[in-house]
């Protein structure tokens, strides 16, 4: 009776185990997507309002014209000028595209401009139908 209960706790112990390695799949990239930061001046006008509404947190957004993807990233209030942003990557897996940004600190001298600064990025990509992902 004892090795019954012994056999059944350890089959049920290796689909526990099978099961939490196929939940923890990798995401495979399948490419590497082109895209263009955008200026100021270069951001749909539908889209200016929704940013500036939006800069004083951080936030997370995508937009489409259906020509063309936007992916937008903001870091919220800084203390002072002088950030700046970096796309790390931008890819495509089966299911997703994936962007991961970093937020880079200002040069010693700006930190000497006291005034608060509001750090985003807006990332034009073609458009596609899959879920963006923020990384």
């Amino acid at each position: 009776m004892k090795k019954t209960g012994l056999c059944i706790l350890l089959a049920a112990c290796m689909l526990f185990i099978s099961g939490c390695t196929l939940m923890s799949e990798e995401k495979i990239k399948l490419r590497d997507l082109e895209f263009t930061v955008l200026g100021q001046e270069m951001i749909p006008e539908q889209l200016l309002p929704i940013l500036e509404e939006k800069k004083a947190s951080a936030f997370q957004i995508t937009y489409t014209d259906n020509a063309n993807l936007y992916i937008c990233v903001g870091y919220g209030e800084q203390e002072t000028g002088g950030y700046s942003i970096a796309v790390d990557e931008l890819y495509l897996t089966d299911d997703n595209i994936v962007i991961d940004t970093s937020l880079l600190g200002p040069e010693p001298s700006d930190k000497e401009n006291a005034q608060p600064s509001y750090p985003y990025i807006v990332v034009k990509t073609e458009y596609l139908e899959q879920t963006v992902t923020f990384e």
